[in-house]
């Protein structure tokens, strides 16, 4: 795909690769379908404007049609997100080994520096 956007994803692991083919793949997939409403939404507007009984009815199966690809499209995206979000934790784990609370937050830590009695205090994200 043009300008892939998960290019910069992987950290350089073996799995980096099949990753980023799943989600061209799915990328692709989407991309097809959204084209297909395309033509199908086209169609179903000519045969409305037309008020021909016979493209009237032909809309009903055009119309479940484009809804089934809309289900199809919204399945594809929750698969990549849940694909996203497992690699991004799995590429992760290394960086933040102990970071993460058991409800899976990041976890927060106050370092204090300084002499005793000063306040002075810094934040670090885990």
């Amino acid at each position: 795909m043009e300008g892939d956007i998960f290019s910069g994803l992987g950290n350089g692991t073996p799995g980096d690769g099949k990753v980023l083919q799943t989600f061209n793949k799915s990328f692709g997939q989407v991309q097809d379908i959204l084209d297909q409403n395309r033509l199908l939404i086209n169609e179903i507007n000519q045969n409305h404007e037309s008020k021909v009984p016979d493209n009237l009815s032909r809309n009903v199966g055009l119309i479940r049609e484009l809804n089934n690809n809309i289900r199809r499209v919204v399945n594809l995206y929750a698969d990549l997100s849940s694909s996203f979000t497992r690699s991004v934790e799995s590429s992760s784990e290394g960086e933040l080994a102990g970071g993460l609370s058991s409800d899976g937050k990041a976890s927060q830590k106050r370092y204090r520096s300084g002499k005793s009695g000063e306040s002075q205090g810094c934040l670090i994200m885990m």
